[in-house]
């Protein structure tokens, strides 16, 4: 608790959103400002933070009802430039930039300890690379819905990818609710609850961010590195995902070294849509010893889960 009111106090125009129990506010990291979401543990407990990277164009009032699911668990997130309220810089940067801002901001923020890294979609690019370019940053990984680059992944369909390719579905809610399910499957093809609860959080999009965040997975792959990692990391991936068919986490998890696979019953949004699931999961995966986490068996999976 004392950590995380140690790190709010160090972001300016602090305001809580009631939905996620997150405190907003920004800061200044360099040239660039950053819009950071903080929630404090309120179990306690002495854990290592969870740092959560999320997906391309999504502001971090997304993930509010996954982090109200993790309420045991620090949780911190920020808006990348040019999304959210994070201002757009005025050059287009690469994924390993990014990650040494967000290196840059836990360092600013108090955050000297290794830390848990959950990044989701896009912000699963995001996370691997932190993980292998500053690997004694990154205690566990988590990965979700998420693969290995556009160029060393097996694609969904080219009509699903091309709705992907406009940031649109941020400003337009009737827009969203029209592609919703062809694009995220799941829960999204049949609970129109679940596409109110995505609508309402969504704060709006931002094209020049939108395209510097797609220019910077332009030709990026973890697939030359992947073997390198040695953080436990735990795989999440829907059954029903238009964007990353399932061939990818199960490719992904044979080739790391220390990946196990779990497969969750939804689409590409499990970690908004099926979060009361999905939190128990991720939960086990941080707080086990590590001996229950490191070196599982060639291409492990959790128990229980078809393969």
């Amino acid at each position: 608790m004392k950590r995380a009111q140690t790190a709010i106090s160090r972001l300016q125009d602090v305001a809580q959103d009631p939905t996620s129990g997150l405190s907003i506010g920004t800061i200044e990291i360099g040239s660039q400002m950053l819009r950071v979401g903080i929630r404090a543990s309120k179990a306690g407990a002495n854990r290592p933070a969870l740092l959560l990277c999320n997906g391309i164009g999504a502001n971090l009032e997304l993930v509010g009802h996954f982090a109200s699911e993790m309420d045991d668990f620090e949780t911190v997130i920020f808006d990348v430039p040019g999304t959210g309220k994070s201002p757009t810089p005025q050059m287009p940067y690469r994924l390993f930039s990014i990650a040494r801002l967000a290196t840059k901001l836990l360092d600013t923020l108090g955050y000297t300890e290794p830390v848990d890294v959950l990044g989701v979609s896009w912000g699963g690019g995001l996370a691997q690379q932190l993980a292998i370019q500053y690997p004694g940053r990154v205690r566990r990984l988590i990965l979700a819905a998420t693969a290995m680059g556009g160029g060393t992944m097996v694609p969904g369909k080219p009509h699903v990818l091309m709705k992907m390719v406009s940031p649109k579905r941020y400003s337009d809610k009737g827009y969203m609710h029209s592609i919703a399910a062809d694009i995220y499957g799941g829960k999204m093809r049949t609970d129109p609850k679940a596409i109110a609860m995505f609508t309402k959080a969504m704060k709006g999009g931002n094209g020049l961010g939108y395209a510097f965040q797609i220019t910077a997975m332009l030709g990026w792959t973890s697939l030359p590195w992947l073997w390198r990692m040695t953080q436990p990391t735990l795989i999440l991936a829907g059954n029903d995902d238009p964007l990353i068919p399932l061939v990818n986490p199960r490719l992904q998890t044979a080739l790391m070294r220390n990946a196990r696979l779990h497969i969750i019953e939804d689409g590409h949004l499990f970690l908004l849509t099926s979060a009361d699931v999905t939190a128990p999961v991720i939960r086990q995966f941080l707080t086990a010893e590590d001996a229950e986490v490191a070196k599982p068996p060639h291409k492990r999976q959790s128990a229980g889960q078809a393969s």
